[in-house]
C-alpha cells in the first residue's frame, strides 16, 4: 500500500538550504563591504595602504644650480640635465642579461659582477653617473630586470680653463666644493622638490599620482670678471710663464673706482670639466690664497708713511754713496752707487740703500700702521674660500734689521690681491675701496680713506717716474698712456735664510696715470734662464695685458709724449 509523501521534512529541507545560501551570500557581502567600503581594521584603508606600500613610492623632483656669469652676462657655470642608471642589486646580481648590460655599459660582465657582490648587501647602487640622456634611454629599452634610471643635472663650464681658479667646480652630486661655487654654496644650489609615483614590480615609475613639494632652482650670480679682460690676462700670463719657464703665476685686475676685480688669473691652469688627472695644487687661486715676500714692489707704501710723518718730500735728497749701507751686521747692497738721490729717484732706481735710510729716521709704528691701513695683513673681505689675509706682524720694539727688511718688502706676506687693493688706493686718491668678485653697485661701494689726496697724488707721480726712461719699470709702458707703478724682485725663502736662486718677479701698476681707472698686479714665480727681475719679468706682461685692457674697455689715451728721466 503506498505511503503519502512527507511535506513537513521537505519544507524545512528547503528552508534550511535556502538559509545557507542566504548567510553564505550575507558573509560574503559582508567581507566585500569591509574590504572595499567599511573602515575597519583590515578593510578599505588597511588595503589601501598595503598596496601603496608596495607601489606607490614618494620620488624626488631634481632641480638646478644657478648659472654664475661675467659682469655682461656672459656664462661661467651652467646646469644640464643628465641621466644615472642605478640598480638592485639582489635582483640584478642572478640575471642571465648580466653580460648584455655590461656590455652596453662598456664593461666587462666580470668587473660588473664584482661591483655587485660588493653591494650585495644593499639594494640600490649606481651603475653609471652622467650620461647623456639618449644613451640612458638605449640601456633602459633593453628592459633588463633591476635597472632603473634617474634624471640629475651636471654642471658644465663653457669657459673651461679661463675662469677656473675664480669659478671652482661641484662634486657628482652638484655639492659647490671649489671657488665661488663654494662660497656660494647656499645662494646657486636649488631645493629638490618632491612627488608621489606609482612603480611596477621592477621599479619603473609608471604613473605620476602628484605632487607634494614643488621644486625650487637656484638663484643666478654675476660676478665682476669680466671675460674679454680674462682672457687678455690668461693668455698674457701663459706667454709669461713660456718665456721665462717659471713655475707659477698670477695677474690680478681691478677697477679703481669700485673694487671690482675684473680679471683674475693663475698658472698652472685645469680645465673643470675633466678633472680625472688634474694635479690638486693646480686648482688653487694663488692670486687670492698664496702669501709671499713682495719685495721692492712695497717700497710706495714705506714713502707714503715717510710722506704723511712730514720728514720727506719727493724732492728731499739722499746720500747713497758708496752703494751700500751696514745695518746690524748685515750689509745692504744696490747694483750701483746712486749716489746723491731724491726720494723720487730712489723709487724710481728701487734703491736698496736709499729706501733704508728712510726706514731708520721713521717711527717704525707709523710704517707699521701705514702698512695696516693699506690693508697688508688683513682679510679683503670677498668670501673666497681660503682667502689669505697675509702676515704684518706687530712689535712693540723693532730692531734695526727688521725695519729696514720690512722697508723693501720682506719680513712680511701678501697676496696679488692685496697688492692691487694698496695700489689702488694711491690711484683713487687715498681711498681704499673693498675688493670684490661680484658686481658692485657703485653708489654702495665700502671704502676708507687712509691717506691724504694730495699725498696719494705725490706718490702716483712718482710712480710714474719708475715707468719713464731710467726706471726700473720702463718695460711696463703703454703706448699712448701714462702709467705708474713699481718693480719687485724678492728672494724666495728657504730653510735657513733665504735662496740664492729662487726668486718672485713682479710688477704693479695703474693706468692711465693721470685718471686711473685699471689697477693691475703681475706676479711670476720662480723665473728660469738668468732673468729673474720684476723690471725684465714682469712689467713686460703688465704692458701687454694692461695695454689690451685699456683698448677693451675704450679708455682715451692721456700720453702725448715719451716718458722722460728722474732727477
Amino acid at each position: 500500500m503506498k505511503q503519502p509523501p512527507s511535506q513537513p521534512a521537505d519544507f524545512w529541507r528547503l528552508v534550511l538550504v535556502e538559509g545557507f545560501v542566504c548567510l553564505m551570500f550575507g558573509l560574503l557581502l559582508w567581507k566585500i563591504l569591509s574590504l572595499q567600503v567599511l573602515d575597519t581594521d583590515r578593510g578599505y584603508e588597511f588595503l589601501r595602504s598595503q598596496g601603496e606600500k608596495r607601489f606607490l613610492r614618494e620620488a624626488i623632483i631634481p632641480t638646478y644650480r644657478g648659472s654664475i656669469s661675467d659682469r655682461h652676462g656672459e656664462i661661467l657655470a651652467v646646469s644640464t640635465p643628465v641621466s644615472s642608471l642605478w640598480a638592485n642589486p639582489r635582483l640584478l646580481a642572478t640575471s642571465e642579461r648580466l653580460p648584455e648590460l655590461a656590455t652596453a655599459l662598456g664593461r666587462s660582465p666580470e668587473k660588473l659582477r664584482e661591483q655587485l657582490q660588493s653591494y650585495s648587501s644593499k639594494s640600490f647602487m649606481y651603475l653609471q653617473r652622467h650620461m647623456q640622456p639618449s644613451r640612458a634611454r638605449e640601456i633602459m629599452q633593453l628592459e633588463i630586470y633591476g635597472v632603473g634610471e634617474s634624471r640629475e643635472y651636471q654642471r658644465y663650464y663653457p669657459a673651461a680653463a679661463l675662469a677656473a681658479h675664480l669659478v671652482g667646480f661641484t662634486d657628482l652630486d652638484d655639492r659647490g666644493i671649489a671657488g665661488m661655487e663654494l662660497a656660494y654654496e647656499k645662494y646657486l644650489r636649488g631645493f629638490p622638490g618632491r612627488k608621489q609615483v606609482i612603480k611596477n614590480e621592477r621599479g619603473v615609475v609608471v604613473r605620476e599620482v602628484g605632487e607634494l613639494e614643488a621644486a625650487r632652482p637656484g638663484q643666478n650670480l654675476s660676478l665682476s670678471i669680466d671675460l674679454r679682460l680674462q682672457y687678455v690676462a690668461h693668455q698674457g700670463l701663459q706667454r709669461a710663464i713660456v718665456r721665462s719657464g717659471a713655475e707659477s703665476g698670477s695677474i690680478v685686475t681691478l677697477d679703481v673706482q669700485t673694487g671690482e676685480v675684473l680679471a683674475v688669473v693663475n698658472h698652472p691652469v685645469f680645465n673643470p670639466n675633466n678633472r680625472s688627472r688634474v694635479n690638486p695644487g693646480w686648482t688653487r687661486n694663488r692670486a687670492l690664497v698664496d702669501a709671499f715676500e713682495p719685495g721692492s714692489v712695497l717700497k710706495p707704501l714705506l714713502v707714503a708713511a715717510a710722506l704723511e710723518a712730514g720728514q720727506f718730500t719727493p724732492d728731499t735728497v739722499l746720500d747713497t754713496a758708496p752703494g751700500s749701507i751696514w745695518v746690524g751686521r748685515k750689509v745692504i747692497e744696490d747694483p750701483v752707487n746712486y749716489g746723491e738721490s731724491t726720494v723720487a729717484r730712489v723709487l724710481a732706481k728701487s734703491s736698496q740703500v736709499g729706501i733704508v735710510k728712510i726706514a731708520l729716521q721713521l717711527d717704525p709704528q707709523d710704517v707699521w700702521k701705514m702698512y695696516r691701513k693699506f690693508g697688508l695683513g688683513l682679510p679683503m673681505g670677498t668670501g673666497f674660500p681660503g682667502e689669505s689675509a697675509g702676515t704684518l706682524e706687530f712689535r712693540e720694539h723693532w730692531r734695526d734689521i727688521e725695519r729696514a727688511t720690512m722697508a723693501y718688502g720682506h719680513g712680511l706676506r701678501v697676496t696679488p690681491l692685496q697688492l692691487a687693493v694698496a695700489f689702488a688706493a694711491i690711484a683713487n686718491g687715498g681711498w681704499r675701496h673693498q675688493a670684490s668678485l661680484t658686481l658692485v653697485n657703485p653708489a654702495e661701494v665700502e671704502s676708507e680713506r687712509i691717506m691724504d689726496q694730495a699725498l696719494a697724488l705725490q706718490l702716483r707721480g712718482m710712480l710714474e717716474g719708475v715707468t719713464a726712461a731710467e726706471g726700473t719699470g720702463r718695460r711696463a709702458q703703454v703706448e699712448g698712456f701714462r702709467v705708474s707703478g713699481k718693480t719687485g724682485t724678492a728672494h724666495k725663502a728657504a730653510a735657513g735664510g733665504y735662496a740664492k736662486d729662487r726668486y718672485l718677479s713682479l710688477f704693479a701698476g695703474l693706468a692711465p696715470a693721470s685718471r686711473p681707472r685699471l689697477v693691475t698686479v703681475v706676479m711670476i714665480n720662480e723665473p728660469k734662464g738668468g732673468h729673474y727681475h720684476g723690471g725684465v719679468v714682469a712689467a713686460p706682461v703688465f704692458s701687454e695685458v694692461m695695454g689690451a685692457a685699456l683698448r677693451l674697455l675704450n679708455i682715451a689715451p692721456d700720453q702725448y709724449h715719451t716718458p722722460g728721466a728722474v732727477r
